[in-house]
């Protein structure tokens, strides 16, 4: 017996790919069924041979309540048979989700990131006392440091103080004359470490082993 070819071009757009072509052949006989009897018990093998393919989601919840789904998607909404659960809709299926929110960070202080940015938010909240004081000074150093990373060799702490009035809304004002923040040599001797002169101490170690 001999099967005719079956091209591409003349094959139906597969709507979930990885369940292949068999089984969306199976569905498109299933959604041809007038017996409705006959339908649900067909429907109901093919959703125990999608569920065979999947074992890895065995343990999922709402696994069957996905197969479901996926039948009736498969069948582009037309088989009519009765599923145990709610059958889904075109319209919510099709429908754009809404805009994921992004991170917001001010353009020209992109370089402090956001994670200060919410820092900034915590401490402004927080009431007067030496924990808040300790906070802000600790965010103001930090601040200096990506500020040196990013920039350049030195920076004034008064352009840091007025960076972090500006983060805070004015909810935070530090005054140069009032507040040191750390030395740049303090705040980058751990970003600068001598990788060449490291080598070479080894290299001499070695040397000397040998004598």
């Amino acid at each position: 017996m001999t099967h005719a070819l079956e091209y591409n071009s003349e094959r139906s757009h597969l709507i979930i790919p990885e369940y292949g072509r068999h089984i969306q052949k199976m569905v498109e006989y299933a959604v041809e069924i007038e017996d409705d009897e006959e339908r649900n018990q067909v429907a109901k093998a093919i959703i125990s041979v999608m569920g065979n393919l999947n074992p890895h989601l065995r343990d999922v919840s709402d696994f069957q309540h996905k197969l479901w789904d996926q039948l009736f998607i498969i069948s582009d909404f037309k088989l009519d048979v009765d599923s145990p659960f709610p059958k889904p809709s075109r319209d919510v299926l099709e429908e754009r989700p809404g805009k994921m929110p992004y991170p917001q960070n001010y353009t020209k202080y992109r370089f402090y990131g956001n994670n200060i940015k919410k820092m900034i938010e915590v401490a402004s909240g927080w009431e007067d006392g030496d924990l808040r004081d300790a906070l802000i000074l600790s965010i103001a150093n930090h601040m200096k440091k990506s500020y040196l990373n990013w920039n350049k060799d030195s920076v004034e702490d008064s352009v840091i103080f007025d960076h972090l009035r500006e983060l805070s809304n004015g909810r935070i004002d530090l005054k140069a004359e009032e507040e040191d923040l750390s030395q740049v040599a303090d705040l980058l001797k751990d970003t600068k470490k001598p990788y060449k002169k490291s080598a070479k101490k080894s290299h001499r170690n070695r040397n000397r082993k040998r004598h």
